[in-house]
């Protein structure tokens, strides 16, 4: 692995750290299985794409991208609680619609931004610091969310939507505000993905919430999540190792790997990952005795 290539582990990382912090927000907080990532990522990249090919500030449209990704898991949360229906289902519904949407909103499968003004070139700011920027503030505010009364109320719809409901909690909106928070994070980092690769595909979502619940997974292994914030760091970690060991793996010589074999590198990666709780607990028996 040459620099360039770490280099962009790490901002591809930095990236994905929303996903994975979306993807926490409503696994483990909310409790909700929710597959709309795979179509608020790349609603995310059209939305922004398009309206910066329109000259639209490119502020503007991320922000708009934001809007539209918190849409999209308001409308995920309204199917599931209002008209009953499994959250798994419900989320691949609306991941459904969102392709088709995403085609509508682009005109076409991809959107090239070469050329075209973005978060990136517009700063004097090396794209990495830029988005270590934005990542650390977004950290920052969904941990100072998360310990705000609307936010203890979210983690108590999630840990037990019946006890929430009997203290006065109205717990479907609190379903409603998650799932609208955690898909706005992922289509946020599908804006700044389409940015920092200068194009926008009907594609980008193919493995998205993989993706999350492997840096969630493999964050939660090697570090601890007693709190919020503990949790919220992993997952940014989570992201950029699991970048790091993807683009490694790419590049060792002798095994032939592609990258069309990125999902299988994955489900590898992942199932060592949730490996590592057991074996460290065995070890500990192992010292112990």
């Amino acid at each position: 692995m040459n620099a360039v290539q770490f280099f962009g582990a790490l901002e591809i990382g930095l990236v994905y750290s929303l996903v994975a912090m979306g993807v926490y927000l409503s696994f483990r907080v909310l409790n909700f299985a929710d597959l709309t990532v795979d179509g608020s990522f790349p609603l995310g990249a059209a939305v922004c794409a398009t309206l910066i090919t329109l000259d639209v500030n490119p502020i503007m449209a991320t922000c708009a991208a934001i809007c539209a990704g918190a849409m999209a898991g308001f409308i995920t949360a309204l199917i599931a609680t209002r008209l009953n229906v499994l959250h798994l289902l419900a989320s691949i519904l609306t991941m459904t619609a969102l392709y088709s949407v995403n085609l509508r909103i682009m005109g076409k499968p991809n959107i090239s931004l070469l050329g075209e003004s973005t978060l990136f070139n517009q700063s004097s700011i090396p794209a990495l610091g830029v988005l270590v920027l934005i990542v650390g503030g977004i950290l920052f505010l969904l941990h100072y969310f998360l310990k705000t009364q609307i936010g203890l109320a979210i983690r108590a719809a999630g840990s037990n939507s019946r006890m929430a409901r009997a203290q006065g909690i109205p717990d479907h909106h609190c379903v409603w505000l998650g799932i609208s928070i955690s898909n706005a994070l992922v289509a946020f980092a599908g804006a700044l993905f389409a940015q920092l690769n200068g194009f926008a595909d009907v594609t980008l979502g193919v493995g998205t919430i993989i993706i999350g619940l492997a840096a969630l997974i493999i964050g939660e292994a090697l570090l601890p999540v007693r709190i919020i914030i503990q949790a919220l760091i992993a997952c940014v970690v989570g992201t950029i190792l699991y970048r790091l060991v993807i683009t490694q793996a790419l590049n060792i010589n002798g095994f032939g790997l592609k990258a069309s074999d990125l999902n299988l590198i994955t489900a590898v990666i992942v199932t060592l990952a949730m490996m590592l709780p057991n074996l460290k607990e065995k070890i500990k028996q192992g010292i112990r005795s």
